[in-house]
């Protein structure tokens, strides 16, 4: 089965938003074995998005559609798909009602174009919008599947999980199941991740090992097909083992989740709590923490201690440790640790200070940061990294590794 992908949006072409839906629904199907041939992105013009069916349908088997399915006048993808196939449009009931209880519930009026989002196609499947309005659909027509979904992520990533992908498996012409497991990897790029792994991924047929890089980690899904769940699983279990054995120190967590989430859940599962000093990510490791949902019992609280007088005045990092050492250094990570530690009664203190750029201070280039993580009854331990990139790269890096540096310590209780 030939997959292709269709992004409807002059907001697309104008980058004014990044086209996440296609990498996103590319990763999904290439877990079930549908591969995806094309990408096409195409403005908000019936005329074009027909020509650029017309192209689709002459060369895949499954088309799918994201965007275009709103109330505004430029929302066309159903309208024009529609006339594609030779399908009529009409209410879908359980849409509308959601439609029109949200309206309710926030007291304002409902306009007459947003009953446009509760028309689906007269034939084929619908998709609930548990998390929005426009439902998705699905309908064949001349032997070809087409498939559209909402725009918005945070509408289409739950509606292909929970709706799109039990269908499209259906549509396979051998049941199988496709299992996959998911490691999380930091402190290790995707090229040099790739390079200790090249003998298992050249190497590969069933399962199959793809990595990829996110937001300065590194993900890999290990995913096998098999007549059932636990032949999957056995296939899976060997090549895993393998990885954990040659990357196992890079492995935070498993599955779909984040390093702040992962910590967050490490802290309460153990009763502990966390504090922060921050010099040169500004608060971003602190903020990454209180992202998440039940931090607040886990959180103490953390210091963005810019300038050296705040350093001194509020962490309590004495003035000759300043003058000598610098604040760029290990000697002033490791009592901004120790000090955030005591002074907000945590469990673990962590702290960053560095050089984010763009240009060199005390002496010290761009990307050097020092990390301190203070666990109660553990040696503190201070990591120096040398990063690499933006302003905004570097301060993203270094809020992550000290999420990083202190989930291992809390986690192992080793050194780091």
């Amino acid at each position: 089965m030939k997959a292709e992908i269709i992004a409807v949006g002059t907001e697309l072409l104008l980058g004014q938003i990044a086209n996440t839906n296609a990498q996103f629904l590319s990763q999904k199907l290439a877990e079930i074995g549908i591969g995806v041939y094309f990408h096409t992105v195409v403005g908000d013009n019936a005329e074009r998005l027909m020509r650029t069916i017309e192209l689709a349908a002459s060369r895949s088997d499954l088309i799918i559609f994201s965007g275009g399915l709103g109330p505004t006048q430029d929302d066309l993808t159903k309208e024009t798909v529609a006339s594609y196939i030779g399908a009529g449009l009409v209410t879908d009931r359980v849409a509308m009602d959601r439609i029109e209880a949200f309206f309710h519930q926030r007291g304002t009026v409902m306009t007459q174009n947003n009953r446009k989002q509760a028309l689906v196609f007269d034939r084929g499947d619908v998709f609930p919008n548990d998390t929005g309005m426009a439902p998705g659909m699905a309908a064949e027509h001349e032997g070809r599947t087409f498939v559209l979904l909402p725009g918005p992520p945070s509408e289409l990533y739950p509606m292909v999980e929970r709706y799109v992908m039990p269908y499209l498996i259906n549509l396979l012409p051998e049941r199988q199941v496709f299992h996959s497991h998911v490691l999380r990897f930091y402190g290790i790029g995707e090229s040099a991740l790739e390079e200790r792994l090249l003998d298992l991924i050249e190497g590969q047929d069933n399962p199959t090992i793809a990595p990829y890089a996110k937001e300065f980690e590194v993900t890999l899904r290990i995913t096998a097909r098999a007549k059932t769940m636990q032949e999957a699983e056995e296939l899976i279990a060997p090549v895993e083992s393998e990885i954990r054995n040659r990357l196992g120190a890079y492995i935070y967590a498993e599955g779909e989740t984040s390093l702040h989430e992962v910590l967050v859940d490490e802290l309460a599962q153990s009763g502990r709590t966390i504090a922060c000093a921050e010099s040169c990510t500004g608060g971003r490791t602190a903020s990454l923490i209180t992202s998440v949902p039940g931090s607040s019992a886990v959180m103490r609280g953390g210091i963005v201690c810019y300038t050296n007088e705040a350093k001194h005045d509020l962490v309590g990092i004495p003035q000759e440790v300043l003058d000598s050492a610098g604040a760029i250094s290990e000697e002033t990570a490791r009592l901004l640790a120790e000090n955030i530690r005591q002074k907000l009664g945590a469990s673990c203190g962590i702290s960053v200070t560095g050089v984010a750029g763009p240009d060199p201070s005390e002496g010290k280039p761009v990307g050097l940061v020092y990390i301190g993580v203070a666990v109660e009854g553990l040696p503190t331990v201070v990591k120096e990294v040398r990063l690499a990139g933006s302003r905004h790269a570097i301060v993203s890096r270094a809020a992550k590794f000290a999420l990083f540096y202190a989930l291992q310590r809390l986690k192992k209780g080793e050194r780091i």
